[in-house]
């Protein structure tokens, strides 16, 4: 199964060391009956068409689905002929926000603040820690969405839509060092230094990162009609 991986967002240069974020996902997913290509969305590169893959993978980025980038409406179009086209698509932060807003949901940053670092999410009735990076978030989702996710401060934080669709706002592609990468070099002045260093103190808590890597395996593998 081909599965094609529009990347949004590029990691800080001091961590581009450990490849861009299309790897992150390939090495989640493994090559167990999948293979990837990858587009760089916010460098101009889209796909011809849906059925180019199997499946669609949009990753995370630093910018808000809100934001006025000329990629954006584009990528929203292809969200939308996809679902149309009943091709299988998976959102992981910005790729589950800008899914969201395509489909008729609204994203906005969060009064509350930002997720840092290991969270436990309520993913389909599972208690999961997950790493996150984030403070936008999906404040109303579209109406074809279910939701299947979400923690205290994030009520949308997984949303499946029928077998067509299927996104999580945290990263479970981020293990601690990149976490810790990121408060290093992407968090100071951005997000509070008390909440970086309560992150920094769960750099050691286990992960389910593998629990999750296998819904999203089987999902993508679904038999459909």
């Amino acid at each position: 199964m081909k599965i094609g991986i529009l990347i949004t967002g590029h990691p800080p240069d001091e961590l581009m060391h450990m490849g861009r974020y299309d790897s992150y996902f390939a090495r989640l997913l493994g090559n167990d009956g999948f293979s990837y290509d990858s587009w760089a969305v916010l460098d101009g590169e889209m796909p011809r068409h849906v059925r180019e893959a199997d499946g669609w993978l949009i990753t995370g980025s630093k910018h808000g689905a809100y934001e006025p980038h000329p990629w954006i409406p584009p990528l929203e179009q292809f969200i939308r002929d996809s679902y149309a086209e009943n091709v299988p698509m998976i959102g992981v932060c910005f790729g589950h926000q800008i899914i969201a807003q395509a489909l008729g949901g609204k994203v906005e940053k969060f009064e509350g603040g930002w997720s840092v670092g290991h969270v436990i999410y309520d993913l389909e009735g599972e208690p999961l820690a997950i790493n996150a990076w984030h403070q936008d978030q999906v404040v109303e989702k579209p109406e074809e969405a279910e939701v299947i996710g979400a923690t205290d401060v994030c009520a949308y934080a997984a949303l499946a839509y029928g077998d067509k669709i299927w996104t999580i706002q945290p990263h479970p592609e981020y293990d601690h060092d990149f976490i810790e990468g990121l408060i290093t070099h992407r968090g100071k002045g951005v997000v509070p230094d008390a909440q970086l260093e309560a992150a920094r103190t769960r750099l050691d808590a286990p992960l389910d990162r593998e629990r999750v890597a296998q819904k999203m395996r089987d999902f993508f593998r679904k038999e459909r009609a």
